[in-house]
């Protein structure tokens, strides 16, 4: 009877021990997940502590540069595209058949008014005018012989008469020869450049073929209309301003040459033509040029440097520069001490453009401080922080510097 009970004390020992450890298992494993979730929440609300102190502090500034917006006398002014045109110009071509013998110029010459380009094979004029020039001397042997004999009354009139006709006929002979040899000779009808040489020697030229072109150096005609409302304000003589989109040349001066006396009835345009001066030859016939017609009179506009303009599908705007308000989120200063400002977005209504300057007709007015670098970056109310050590200054004449 003591066996069984001794093996039942056995079997149920271990199960306390086993339960024991199954517990300090999860007391551990609640430890461990509470550690964590305490350094979690530490975390978090580390992070929400210093999200709330950035939001109070708000976006950093973005660094800019401002201008103020000026009132500026600005001429008035009518603009066109025009089209550059020459003073002179002609397509030079032979007038008589012929084989080319030789060719005075190259491609792009300067040559002076009558200098000889082209030269045809004369071989058979110059030979039948050396017959003519003797048939010319033989002529004057006789005629001079018939007069010597009518004053000695040994000859008849009428052979005096007959030599000296053929005196005049041998002459004219001559001089149609020469007149021949002459039209076999292309000459420069005035002094200018050539251009692009289209023959060369030994080629057969029929008439009426192109050799090269000819234009007049020194000034040029710009071609160009205006709406015929303007009509009453345009004379002859007025200055104009000519300038080549794209080039950092400055503009030409010129006047208008000439008033087209009728209207274009398609387009109600009046075309006129402007002479331009052109020393230095860039201005090319051919040429699509800005127009600038001066008006005497001038006005007042308010302007800003075009780098200040944002363009969008929605408008055209600027931003002026303002003081924070004392109750508006985020710092007032850098940490260094320099003052925040605030970027409010302005729409404007742009005028015309001249150098570096567009002109407000309407959104800003005269002293107004705005953003004239840097704006792309910008949205309304952005904070900012000036900056113009090296800003750079617009000009109405700008000059660029080739580097």
């Amino acid at each position: 009877m003591q066996g069984p009970k001794n093996n039942l004390t056995m079997n149920t020992a271990p199960k306390p021990r086993k339960a024991l450890r199954i517990l300090t298992v999860i007391v551990g494993l609640l430890l461990l997940v509470g550690t964590l979730g305490f350094i979690k929440f530490s975390q978090i609300s580390s992070l929400m502590s210093m999200g709330k102190e950035m939001a109070k502090a708000g976006p950093p500034p973005e660094s800019v540069s401002s201008a103020v917006a000026t009132a500026q006398s600005w001429q008035s002014q009518m603009t066109a595209v025009g089209t550059v045109a020459p003073v002179q110009g002609v397509a030079l071509s032979n007038d008589s058949p012929g084989v080319v013998s030789k060719i005075d110029f190259e491609s792009g010459d300067l040559v002076k008014q009558g200098q000889v380009l082209v030269e045809l094979d004369t071989s058979v004029e110059r030979a039948q005018l050396a017959s003519a020039v003797v048939r010319h001397d033989l002529a004057l042997v006789n005629v001079n012989r018939s007069r010597a004999l009518v004053k000695e009354q040994v000859s008849s009139q009428s052979l005096l008469d007959a030599d000296e006709s053929s005196v005049k006929s041998s002459a004219v002979d001559a001089q149609t020869i020469q007149a021949q040899i002459a039209r076999k000779i292309v000459r420069a009808p005035f002094a200018g450049r050539l251009g692009i040489r289209a023959v060369n020697v030994g080629q057969y030229l029929s008439p009426g073929t192109a050799l090269t072109v000819l234009q007049a150096v020194g000034a040029v005609f710009v071609d160009f209309s205006l709406p015929q409302q303007q009509l009453t304000t345009l004379n002859n003589g007025m200055p104009v301003k000519v300038s080549i989109e794209g080039s950092s040349d400055p503009a030409v001066d010129g006047t208008i040459a000439a008033v087209d006396p009728t209207i274009d009835s398609t387009t109600r345009m009046i075309k006129l033509r402007a002479a331009v001066p052109n020393p230095s030859a860039k201005l090319r016939p051919g040429m699509f040029a800005d127009v600038a017609v001066i008006l005497p009179d001038q006005g007042t506009v308010v302007t800003v440097p075009l780098t200040a303009v944002v363009h969008a599908s929605f408008g055209d705007s600027v931003f002026v520069v303002e003081d924070k308000k004392a109750d508006s989120p985020g710092s007032k200063t850098t940490p260094d001490g320099k003052p925040i400002k605030n970027a409010r977005q302005q729409f404007v209504r742009l005028g015309e453009a001249r150098g570096d300057f567009a002109s407000i007709l309407d959104g800003i007015k005269a002293g107004d401080e705005v953003v004239s670098a840097g704006a792309f970056k910008l949205r309304n109310n952005s904070p900012i922080l000036v900056d113009n050590s090296l800003q750079a200054k617009p000009e109405l004449n700008p000059k660029p510097e080739n580097h």
